[in-house]
């Protein structure tokens, strides 16, 4: 798609918008009706698609991608007239004889821009929270996942007219004309690196964002966790779509006097999850392409690896790996991972940890294993991190009653649910005053009963 192209769809979307078309929450009920019903009638080819792209089983799609996606639609649909309704505020006894209130806005024109991992979900989520709140968007999902792209530009199209929703596809040329846009509101998820230029982008028009990101989320196995458990939920979450997750346990930080145990409960459960061969797994998955792969396979120290390890190239798929004996000067601890590797890392003390993870970047996610209650509130309380969970990993992520969203250099800003209806609203503050009272005392000449007065009201 030209320059010139993606421009007169921001302008034809801008006077869309400005009809007022998108505010009346019959229109955006119906589109959200639209939208789950269009996806349920496209649930094979999107999974076929995902098949495609990532490995996906139907399975993975649906719980992964698909069901959460109708999920948030159905959450919304029925919410969303409390969520769009002007709520009453509480007014300072000095204006008593006003009504006070607030209004959601739609931004207008916004910009939903979506990574690989997980194609479907992280377009339409936010897609729906935006809708939901009155805008219109333009979406730009990832050239690295082309099947799932074209499915989305299918659905989309079917669904709306483009000054409403329009889809863009294409790579990094697209990507900065759409940068060079004016929009009202800009969404984006995928690498630290890109999102730097989104914001810088951004704030060429002042435009405000949200960024979900990544980073090295720990996942802390103390001396008092069910280890048993740990290892088959930390198994789940990090080799999830061939540990291509944001939220995926980058590392285990383990105390020292269980880590052998964890070890062997970890390895029982890489071969209870994904078998003896996993590269022969239909339902494991692949690395998105062979750049990654070669990135993730630089990762792997031989020496140090006491599970897994193989690959195959043609195939694009490396095996569910263990690294034992890893420090943070590891290669592998230099980056994200965003692949199935698991560096095991071992702590005496806990304050050690909060230490360590607190001079590091704020990860997206963090995880800890425990069954202490005191050193759940210790690590919760000091270490900073977007979100988590104590004894499991990932489902965070999966819930319309929470926001999720990153932290310092994991990005800025939250979505799902009402969070998300809020991230695509502007909240006007509006105090309603009425006519027949009118005080005098902040008009001049201000007389010392007038500051008495003022003094009264103002303490």
């Amino acid at each position: 798609m030209t320059e010139q192209e993606i421009k007169e769809i921001v302008t034809t979307q801008r006077k869309y918008f400005q009809t007022g078309a998108t505010l009346p929450i019959p229109f955006r009920i119906a589109a959200l009706k639209k939208l789950y019903a269009v996806i349920s009638e496209c649930e094979k080819e999107i999974h076929t698609a995902l098949r495609k792209d990532l490995g996906k089983s139907s399975f993975e799609s649906y719980m992964c991608e698909t069901g959460l996606v109708l999920e948030e639609i159905s959450y919304l649909l029925k919410h969303i007239r409390k969520f769009a309704r002007e709520k009453t505020v509480l007014t300072p006894l000095a204006q008593f004889h006003s009504h006070s209130y607030q209004k959601p806005l739609p931004y207008g024109v916004t910009l939903i821009m979506s990574p690989w991992n997980y194609p479907f979900m992280l377009t339409l989520s936010p897609l729906v929270d935006a809708l939901a709140a009155g805008n219109t968007a333009v979406v730009k999902p990832s050239a690295y996942s082309p099947c799932t792209s074209d499915v989305i530009l299918q659905i989309l199209s079917q669904c709306f007219d483009p000054q409403y929703v329009a889809v863009v596809t294409g790579g990094r040329a697209e990507n900065t004309c759409l940068l060079k846009e004016h929009f009202d509101y800009i969404f984006f998820t995928g690498s630290q690196s890109v999102g730097k230029k989104v914001m810088q982008s951004a704030a060429e028009h002042l435009t405000p964002v949200t960024l979900e990101l990544g980073g090295k989320s720990p996942c802390i196995v103390d001396a008092s966790a069910n280890i048993r458990l740990a290892a088959r939920r930390i198994v789940f979450g990090k080799y999830l779509n061939c540990g291509q997750t944001c939220v995926a346990p980058d590392y285990i930080y383990c105390h020292r006097s269980v880590k052998e145990k964890l070890i062997k409960e970890v390895q029982r459960q890489i071969q209870k999850q994904f078998g003896k061969q996993p590269l022969k797994n239909t339902n494991y998955g692949k690395i998105i392409n062979e750049k990654h792969f070669d990135r993730i396979l630089g990762l792997i120290d031989n020496a140090k690896v006491i599970h897994g390890g193989k690959s195959d190239r043609r195939t694009l798929r490396i095996e569910p790996t263990v690294m034992d004996n890893v420090t943070f000067a590891d290669p592998v601890m230099q980056e994200e991972i965003f692949g199935p590797i698991m560096p095991i890392l071992v702590f005496d003390h806990l304050d050690e940890v909060i230490r360590n993870i607190n001079s590091r970047p704020h990860p997206l996610a963090l995880y800890l294993f425990t069954s202490n209650k005191k050193a759940a509130r210790q690590v919760t309380a000091h270490c900073g991190f977007g979100g988590g969970c104590i004894n499991d990993t990932i489902i965070h992520l999966a819930t319309t009653q929470m926001g999720f969203g990153g932290f310092g250099e994991s990005g800025m800003g939250a979505y799902h649910g009402k969070t998300g209806f809020d991230t695509f609203s502007h909240y006007k503050s509006i105090v309603d005053k009425k006519n027949w009272l009118d005080l005098p005392m902040r008009y001049q000449p201000y007389r010392k009963i007038h500051e008495k007065m003022v003094r009264f009201f103002l303490k």
